[in-house]
């Protein structure tokens, strides 16, 4: 549970990376990027509804440890056609339809105002995808590109029903996490509602939107002959001491798997982006720390990371960040090519930070990460990962930014007070 607020002076927590210059240049950026937003959601709902379903292993399942950019071979083709992504196979459609979903960075440092421009909510464990319906189907897609549902459904056009509205070929786009226990879609942000895109809508428009339009359809409602699966809203909260505290304590009828933050003036951004932020901690989330191939916590830190041709390995991130490398000889040895993404351990004694980035050391090989697996991990995770197991970013650094703020406010208006 949060703590109470604290009388004495909050301490803020001292940044340790630049992820707040990044959120910065991710705002200015964002406006230049305007491009045919209704292009892009037409070109999105096509290929999941037309795509083949290769392919037909699921990708590793590591609670939105998964949560990383594409990049090599496909960067720049976010905006493929349908046509040519229909052709895709293996780890080229994992990689272009995780392209596709707005990806959030490991919360490294708190953003400086939190309580104003950032909305939290818990996010469900589960199976994170992409609902699209249009002509009387609604079909859902995992990252890697597979089908996990072909249903009918509540949603606009969602099902073969006499009282569909709107032409059968308009579609809806919908971010979700699948949470089996309850068998229930949890959607988390929308794309594209009846043909109408969304991309270039800042979160806060896309989130009062999300929660006035499925509210008409019936998607809540309990599973039926036209209806499948229920489809429910999660709740979300400014980000101020109530909000922090009610994502974080507070009851929600799904399994917990950390706290989501998305800065308000966001919008959907394909591909990782640091205006949107994860958080764990023991208390909200069964996976903070990465675990082995057996589902064990390791000694030592591992991470997953991609061979260059020189023999660095780097991070998923755009541009890509090396981290370390392996000598020629043992490529050889341990039968390893170009683009293979191997795991490595690191030893927490040769592992520091310096100057905001970290310097890995001595990497010691382990081998091949998962053959499913279709991303090295991202420069934020591994940050956050070293971290937990040191100097943990806490939910009370949290609660202090926001106390800081808030102090700030009220000493800025009792000058003001003053002044007048």
């Amino acid at each position: 549970m949060a703590p109470p607020p604290d009388r004495r002076r909050p301490i803020k927590r001292a940044a340790i990376s630049d992820q707040q210059r990044r959120r910065e240049v991710a705002l200015r950026l964002q406006a230049d990027r305007r491009s045919d937003a209704q292009n892009r959601a037409r070109q999105l709902a096509s290929s999941v509804l037309s795509l083949g379903p290769e392919p037909a292993t699921e990708p590793e399942v590591e609670p939105e440890q998964e949560m990383s950019e594409a990049s090599g071979q496909l960067a720049g083709r976010s905006d493929l056609d349908p046509v040519r992504a229909a052709r895709l196979r293996g780890p080229e459609v994992r990689k272009w339809f995780a392209r596709q979903l707005m990806l959030p960075e490991w919360m490294v440092d708190v953003p400086p105002s939190l309580d104003r421009d950032w909305y939290v909510f818990t996010r469900p464990s589960g199976k994170r995808c992409f609902v699209v319906s249009s002509n009387g189907t609604t079909i859902s897609r995992l990252r890697n590109g597979s089908i996990l549902h072909r249903f009918p459904s509540n949603l606009p056009n969602g099902a073969r029903t006499k009282d569909v509205s709107g032409p059968a070929s308009s579609y809806s786009i919908l971010d979700c996490i699948f949470h089996e226990p309850d068998e229930t879609y949890y959607v988390i942000d929308m794309v594209c509602w009846r043909g109408y895109s969304l991309y270039d809508c800042t979160a806060e428009f896309r989130f009062f939107w999300l929660n006035s339009k499925l509210s008409e359809t019936g998607a809540s409602d309990s599973p039926s002959q036209y209806h499948r699966y229920r489809f429910n809203v999660v709740q979300i909260y400014e980000c101020n001491l109530a909000g922090l505290q009610a994502s974080y304590s507070g009851q929600v009828p799904y399994v917990k798997d950390g706290l989501l933050f998305f800065n308000k003036h966001a919008h959907y951004q394909a591909g990782n982006t640091p205006l949107a932020l994860v958080w764990k901690d023991n208390v909200c989330s069964q996976y903070v720390l990465d675990t082995d191939s057996k589902g064990q916590i390791p000694p030592q830190q591992q991470v997953v990371l991609e061979l260059q041709n020189d023999g660095n390995l780097t991070t998923s991130d755009d541009p890509p960040v090396a981290l370390g490398s392996l000598s020629r000889d043992l490529i050889a040895q341990s039968g390893l090519r170009v683009g293979n993404l191997v795991r490595v351990a690191i030893k927490d004694e040769r592992m520091r930070l310096v100057d905001g980035k970290l310097d890995l050391g001595e990497l010691q090989l382990v081998g091949k990460a998962n053959h499913s697996r279709a991303f090295a991990d991202t420069y934020s995770k591994v940050l956050f990962q070293h971290a937990a197991r040191h100097a943990p970013l806490r939910i009370e650094d949290l609660v202090a930014s926001i106390q800081s703020n808030s102090s700030m406010d009220n000493s800025q208006a009792l000058d003001v007070e003053m002044e007048g």
